[in-house]
């Protein structure tokens, strides 16, 4: 009787873990497509669902037979139609600490530098800017569609390549392990309708990176000088100085690299502590 008890026990345990699974998958896609197209279209597919049950329930045979072929032929063009957010999301399963390269948080705290005074000194001047940086995701096909440079990334050469009517302003710079990698880079518009009216090219061009890559990128618009950053089909609007700056240090300066730093001074005090003894 205990035995089966302890059986019971364990199929009830293994259940319940089956379902938190499940459930925190479900919670990850919600996440992964919030703001995205793919919601709407979600939608769609919902509405499907529940019209295949009435026409079930009611036996009502010929919507049934056109539900099936929705839902038969519906597969594949989910696939064609999701196919940026399931490249997304299998991203987000590839990345593994094993993978990330070790950053250093001088390198780190040196390119905030340089994008806050750059945002600063084009925000006052209503000098509109596109600014992407690379994160996990490779943005390498967009970086063909723009003027490779390949130049340590500072202030001044962020500003002088935003300057109107100069070769380079229009389009996007891709920033790339902390260098200006290419200017006058091309992105896709995002036509997500919950973009305000308001908000111009550049805006829906970050939105649209933003819904294809993980890549972090910045906005500084031409008419009100205000700040805008995006990233993972996330669109945070007007921010103050003080708002980017923490959320640079959020996205950029890792936990990982935080740690990592911290463990390479600890080694070095203890080694330099037993060789005073």
């Amino acid at each position: 009787m205990a035995n089966m008890l302890d059986i019971l026990s364990r199929i009830r345990i293994t259940q319940i873990i089956d379902v938190l699974i499940v459930w925190w998958l479900l919670y990850r896609l919600f996440l992964l497509i919030r703001g995205t197209k793919a919601i709407t279209l979600l939608r769609g597919v919902g509405i499907v669902v529940v019209v295949k049950l009435v026409s079930w329930y009611f036996d009502l045979s010929t919507i049934s037979w056109l539900t099936n072929q929705i839902i038969n032929w519906g597969v594949i063009a989910l696939v064609v139609i999701f196919q940026p957010e399931i490249r997304r999301g299998l991203e987000h399963l590839g990345r593994s600490a094993l993978f990330k390269n070790h950053k250093n948080e001088d390198d780190e705290r040196q390119l905030i530098t340089a994008l806050d005074e750059a945002i600063q000194y084009m925000s006052k001047r209503h000098i509109g800017a596109l600014i992407s940086i690379e994160m996990e995701t490779g943005l390498e096909e967009y970086m063909e569609t723009g003027i490779k440079i390949d130049a340590d990334l500072t202030s001044q050469l962020l500003i002088q390549t935003f300057i109107p009517n100069t070769p380079l302003h229009d389009g996007a710079v891709i920033i790339k392990d902390r260098r200006l990698a290419v200017a006058a880079a091309y992105y896709p518009l995002s036509d997500n309708p919950m973009i305000p009216k308001s908000l111009g090219t550049r805006h829906r061009a970050a939105v649209g990176i933003s819904e294809v890559t993980d890549a972090l990128t910045i906005v500084v618009s031409e008419e009100t000088g205000g700040v805008t950053l995006t990233r993972n089909a996330e669109l945070m609007q007007d921010l103050s100085r003080d708002d980017y700056l923490k959320y640079f240090e959020r996205q950029l300066i890792t936990k990982q690299t935080k740690s990592e730093q911290h463990a390479i001074t600890r080694f070095f005090n203890d080694f330099s502590f037993k060789r005073e003894d």
